[in-house]
């Protein structure tokens, strides 16, 4: 077994450290995070320089080409700095990337991707309905009616990040009532935000504040033919293999956030001084460390797994939700301890522990609940399905 990275991927992996050292700290981090109502152009505007919203992205659109490997090694390397603001890339690097890069017409990849590589296109997700959750299917209350040279769609969406400064929203609705199946009947618009009758109202919250979360309201938005996403009427089918790829991505983003954890934690218990020494002296806090480095390296074997098999066209939806429940479990009781650790100074705005704490904590709940996730898995095992 071979678990060693690729000398190309080992300096992308550098590469994107000393970027984040340079260019993103921790310290700026806490600055973007403290202002809730203002979303971090700045952040967006340094990825788009560096290049990163190319990743995964072939060089005929203007991309720097790289598989689902190199995208776990930017989000890793992101996240252990900037948390859950690492989100500020990953939407758009899924909603539009992942998806026009692989469902769009020709027309539709030369169109957005070569903007999306540039970063002169920000991109939503527009799937969870108020009333739903992980329930997206049957709580799809958003219709899509056809009339002459598209679609006018009305609905609601709700925990929409980004939806309020994206250039496009990538929109679930359904859009045939009499069907056998649930899943059939629903069809992905790419949708643009200026469009009239499209309002956003943001939502707050807990942990990554200054990404901006939003109910999106739509009110017989017209959208045209050449703006759907794949075949109409065949969404779901669609979704399935990219939603692989963002459990992926996001169990790697919970990997950089241990990252952070742990350097955190293994510098302050060498620098805080209690009873006469550091408190890095103490068995109870070199106990605490060696459970975050041991959850850091097992989660780090399940995510590398995934995206290995997805990098090499295998089917890998077991191991993405096993690497998502598994990396968003340990992350968030790697950030507890690492608060305990630090104390009173973790529970400070001071410190990022307690951003590391509250963005994590959205990992079991979304995309997918880790409950749901666990079905899934079980259903794998040949269990009969549970809702």
């Amino acid at each position: 077994m071979d678990f060693e990275l690729s000398q190309q991927q080992q300096l992308f992996g550098k590469t994107v450290r000393d970027w984040v050292e340079r260019e993103a700290p921790k310290s700026w981090a806490r600055e973007l995070e403290r202002d809730e109502t203002a979303f971090p152009h700045a952040l967006w505007r340094k990825i788009s320089e560096a290049g990163f919203h190319g990743v995964g992205i072939a060089e005929e659109y203007g991309g720097q080409g790289g598989d689902v490997l190199d995208q776990v090694l930017l989000a890793r390397g992101l996240a252990r700095s900037l948390g859950g603001l690492t989100w500020v890339w990953g939407i758009t690097s899924f909603a539009g990337s992942k998806s026009v890069g692989v469902y769009g017409t020709s027309e539709q990849k030369r169109q957005h991707l070569p903007a999306i590589a540039e970063g002169r296109e920000k991109w939503a997700i527009g799937f969870t309905e108020p009333g739903g959750g992980t329930d997206v299917l049957g709580a799809l209350r958003t219709r899509g009616r056809k009339v002459d040279g598209g679609w006018v769609i009305n609905g609601q969406k709700t925990w929409s990040s980004m939806s309020h400064v994206a250039d496009y929203i990538l929109l679930l609705a359904r859009t045939q009532d009499y069907v056998e199946k649930r899943h059939q009947g629903v069809s992905l618009f790419i949708l643009p935000t200026d469009a009239a009758g499209v309002t956003t109202r943001e939502i707050p919250k807990l942990g990554m504040r200054a990404l901006g979360s939003c109910d999106v309201f739509l009110d017989d938005v017209f959208v045209p033919d050449e703006n759907v996403l794949g075949e109409p009427g065949r969404a779901w089918h669609q979704l399935l293999p990219t939603l692989n790829n963002e459990r992926i991505v996001l169990s790697a983003l919970c990997l950089g956030i241990m990252d952070g954890v742990l350097e955190d934690a293994v510098r302050y218990a060498g620098e805080r001084t209690a009873f006469g020494g550091p408190i890095g002296r103490f068995q109870a806090v070199q106990h605490y460390l060696a459970d975050i480095a041991m959850w850091r390296d097992q989660a780090e074997l399940m995510v590398y797994r995934a995206a290995w098999l997805q990098s090499l066209g295998r089917p890998c939806g077991q191991e993405a939700n096993m690497a998502k429940v598994v990396a968003s479990e340990l992350v968030g009781k790697a950030a507890d301890l690492g608060l305990q650790i630090l104390g009173g100074m973790g529970y400070s705005a001071e410190t990022d522990m307690q951003r590391y704490w509250r963005d994590a904590r959205l990992f079991r709940i979304g995309p997918v609940t880790n409950e749901m996730a666990r079905n899934g898995i079980a259903e794998a095992l040949g269990m009969p399905r549970s809702y």
